[in-house]
């Protein structure tokens, strides 16, 4: 018998080798998504690196889709299944969480609403302009250092007599401006400021308050959960009151923690006004590549006719404005 061409025995060991790696590096891409959606199906944000890896679920979806590839390469036939059943979830998630809101009732107020973190205060100029522009009648601004607080006194404080504000350095600074009259309130506790108010909208009682929890580093997710969890139970205590919850949440619809305050009766106002999953963080890459993490939510009193995310030059967030409606209860 003719022994086979030295060169077909070299063709099969550099196919066998090639053919084993592909379905181990689908198998590696396939195990680390599955842990990330696995932990989204659970409910439950679990623990470093998945709370930072939940904020870009959708982007998961590029790693599912190369492993797929491979398996094909590779021929391997049950990590195809795998990677069909993970893309599966991943397109499940992916839909907007939250019911929609009941269909209110007469309308006795239109309230535009700008939140906007504007990093250590860096982005204060542009978001003076932007103010100027849009004219809303609440404002919510985090990381409002000295300066920040200063530059929105001398230059719109004409146009908001009232405000809230946590006179505090860097990150930690944040005040409410409001063209409505308002009652201070404690706020909730956080690392960094978070202070709230009550407001009279045309003889209307709406609760406010300012969201800016921690985030979830690696050595502080546990932190960031619980100051996700006084903001729960700020939107769980008066529900029946109408309130506007907004800020930089440092969480999307895809961590737990978040939902959970959605779970209270809270409406996520982008999601309502069509622009759920627009990227607002980092703004150097948004809207292309980011994370929701900057939100207006309402009470049930509420509906949101439009919703835009705005450039502010100098901080690493883009700003939120949204167009509300309250209407007063039926009945």
């Amino acid at each position: 018998m003719t022994a086979p061409p030295q060169e077909t025995y070299e063709a099969q060991e550099t196919y066998g080798r090639g053919g084993r790696v592909k379905p181990w590096c689908a198998g590696l891409l396939f195990a680390a998504v599955s842990v990330v959606v696995g932990c989204r199906a659970a409910d439950t944000d679990g623990i470093t690196p998945v709370p930072q890896l939940l904020a870009f679920l959708p982007w998961l979806l590029v790693p599912t889709g190369l492993g797929l590839a491979l398996t094909l390469l590779g021929r391997w036939w049950f990590g195809a299944v795998w990677g069909v059943a993970v893309l599966g979830l991943l397109a499940w998630y992916i839909e907007p969480y939250g019911k929609e809101p009941p269909s209110g009732g007469v309308v006795v107020a239109e309230v535009r609403v700008l939140t906007a973190n504007v990093e250590f205060g860096r982005g204060a100029p542009a978001l003076v302009e932007v103010i100027r522009r849009e004219r809303p009648g609440l404002v919510f601004v985090q990381e409002c250092d000295g300066g920040c607080r200063a530059r929105l006194r001398r230059e719109v404080g004409d146009a908001y007599p009232y405000r809230r504000e946590v006179a505090a350095a860097g990150s930690k600074g944040s005040v409410i401006l409001s063209a409505y009259a308002l009652k201070g309130t404690p706020g909730v506790a956080g690392t960094m400021g978070m202070p709230g108010a009550v407001a009279d909208v045309r003889g209307h009682t709406v609760r406010l308050q300012l969201a800016h929890p921690m985030p979830p580093l690696p050595r502080q997710v546990a932190l960031w959960h619980r100051e996700l969890g006084r903001l729960r139970a700020f939107a769980a205590a008066d529900p029946a009151t109408p309130t506007v919850l907004a800020g930089d949440f440092n969480a999307s619809q895809d961590h737990a923690g978040f939902r959970r305050i959605l779970d209270t009766g809270l409406y996520d106002a982008a999601r309502l006004a069509g622009a759920d999953r627009t990227p607002s963080w980092p703004a150097r890459t948004a809207p292309t590549l980011g994370a929701q993490i900057d939100h207006v939510l309402v009470t049930r009193h509420f509906t949101a006719d439009h919703a835009r995310f705005l450039k502010v030059p100098g901080s690493d967030h883009r700003a939120l404005l949204v167009e509300l409606t309250l209407h007063a209860p039926r009945g």
